[in-house]
């Protein structure tokens, strides 16, 4: 069976940056770091196949930065615990999306029924118009 995303412990490769976040706050919001920007370096994982970090490079590369970091930032709650988990739930939401493979479609055929009624509909369409024509002889 495969192992899920979510059920990877990834929190050890894990890297965290605090500064100083914009929005709510108060009086708060100048003195205590909350913003938490979450780094994960997708080439040193141990966690993850060569396979899954080659889908991440493609799928994520607007969130890569130095060629192999995935840098995540949660900034929306007032507190700094908060927005680190909130930043994980991210990374995880990120990671599922990027991970989850598209089912491929597989291409059908209309039913004997319908063709037979697509049929019918152009001929009686065709016999009407064809009873517009005027035969005209010289």
């Amino acid at each position: 069976m495969k192992k899920m995303i979510k059920d990877i412990d990834f929190t050890p490769e894990f890297e965290f940056a605090t500064s100083r976040s914009g929005g709510p706050g108060g009086q708060n919001v100048n003195k205590v770091e909350t913003k938490v920007e979450l780094r994960f370096n997708i080439q040193t994982s141990a966690l993850l196949s060569d396979v899954q970090k080659q889908r991440l490079f493609e799928k994520l590369q607007n969130q890569i930065v130095q060629d192999t970091v995935l840098v995540i930032t949660a900034q929306e709650k007032r507190s700094q615990l908060q927005n680190k988990e909130l930043a994980i739930k991210k990374f995880y939401k990120t990671l599922e999306k990027a991970l989850h493979e598209r089912k491929k479609r597989v291409a059908t055929k209309p039913s004997g029924e319908a063709v037979e009624k697509r049929l019918k509909s152009k001929k009686i369409e065709s016999e009407k118009k064809a009873t517009r024509k005027q035969k005209i002889e010289y």
